[in-house]
């Protein structure tokens, strides 16, 4: 019984000594009074050098310190233990280990703090796949943002009794794409204009390539002559069968420049507004249905048909514009009227960037595309 009792100590000191962690001991100062082998290993600092000579947070990279000193010891001190914190020990070479600590405070009987346990796991693997999955999110990014300025960019449509233009300014500018996105193009007959903007659900490369897949198939529909209603009832069977594009919301519409015939069909989008002269500017609330992909039981999406005044615009804009959070939809189309009503009948090139500009929200984390048409 006292050879295996032996034996036994034995092993239990010698998983402490080559753990797959390092083990310290401190005083309630940070003072180390023991340590592993493991630990010594992967600092390459000995024990002589350590035992009564060094504190724990004097072994901390110089930021780390400051975390010890304003929250690393005063959680320990007010919870009894900190869980998982990323720390880098700085080795005797003086090269870095990244590390998840883990500290317990230690009372005696009476409850007062005696030492500090802390166990020091080695995070370098863990820190070089945070480091990659990074990269590859800035690589995605970059493709991301790419694909959206190919497919936001290109002439749009110009002859002498039309002004398009167009604002758009991204939630964040240069960290993430979103799913906000314009069209505009001249259909084949020669006389008419489609145009659209939309909002596919969702951010990054996802999102773009989504936002291309419609915007391709959008105007392949439109080119085999398909109005506004029957259009989306296509575009949606698009969606459908490709599982591409579910919720996305849109606003298209088709104009006739010789009539001023306005043909609109809205998928779940905020309703456009009438900009005329000498009038109040106004939402165009018919023609509305559900986004794309929405419903079990399809059925034929409405459509409205205008003549525009002589020297009427247009302007298809994203929810980012109006909605915010605190407000509700209808103030924040209210407010989107007024500022409209208070640009004195500009241009549309003048008109869009200073609409967007205006009710720009900085804390409002959402993309803003704003497409103004106007006959002149």
């Amino acid at each position: 019984m006292t050879d295996d009792a032996g034996l036994l100590e034995e092993t239990a000191e010698d998983l402490f000594e080559d753990a797959p962690c390092g083990y310290l001991t401190t005083r309630l100062d940070g003072t180390i009074v023991r340590v592993n082998r493991t630990f010594e290993t992967w600092t390459g600092l000995r024990r002589v050098e350590l035992l009564g000579r060094r504190r724990f947070q004097d072994l901390l990279a110089p930021g780390g310190r400051i975390y010890h000193e304003t929250h690393y010891a005063p959680l320990l001190r007010m919870q009894g233990s900190v869980r998982e914190i990323a720390l880098e020990l700085v080795r005797a070479d003086g090269s870095r280990l990244a590390a998840l600590v883990n500290s317990t405070l230690v009372t005696d009987a009476s409850g007062r703090p005696r030492v500090i346990k802390t166990t020091v796991f080695d995070a370098t693997d863990r820190r070089g796949y945070e480091q990659e999955l990074l990269r590859a999110r800035r690589r995605e990014q970059e493709i991301a943002q790419h694909l959206q300025r190919s497919l936001l960019s290109g002439d749009l449509p110009a002859t002498d009794g039309l002004e398009v233009a167009v604002a758009y300014r991204p939630a964040v500018a240069g960290i993430e794409v979103g799913g906000d996105w314009y069209d505009a193009f001249w259909l084949d007959d020669g006389e008419s204009v489609g145009f659209v903007v939309g909002d596919v659900v969702g951010r990054g490369l996802e999102a773009a390539a989504t936002m291309g897949q419609l915007r391709s198939a959008l105007r392949a529909l439109a080119s085999t002559g398909l109005q506004p209603g029957p259009l989306l009832d296509a575009l949606d069977g698009y969606a459908r069968r490709h599982g591409v594009g579910q919720m996305t919301t849109l606003a298209y519409a088709e104009l006739r420049l010789r009539t001023r015939r306005l043909r609109l069909a809205c998928a779940g989008h905020p309703p456009p507004v009438l900009v005329a002269p000498g009038a109040r500017p106004e939402l165009l609330g018919e023609g509305r249905s559900l986004p794309l992909d929405a419903h079990a039981v399809r059925s034929a999406r409405a459509e409205a048909t205008l003549t525009l005044p002589a020297g009427a615009g247009v302007l298809l804009y994203t929810d980012g514009l109006i909605e915010r959070r605190g407000r509700s939809l209808s103030d924040g189309l209210d407010r989107l009227l007024a500022e409209v009503a208070s640009q004195d009948d500009q241009a549309p090139a003048a008109l869009a960037p200073a609409v967007v500009h205006a009710l720009h929200d900085p804390g409002h984390a959402d993309d803003v595309c704003l497409l103004a048409v106007r006959i002149r």
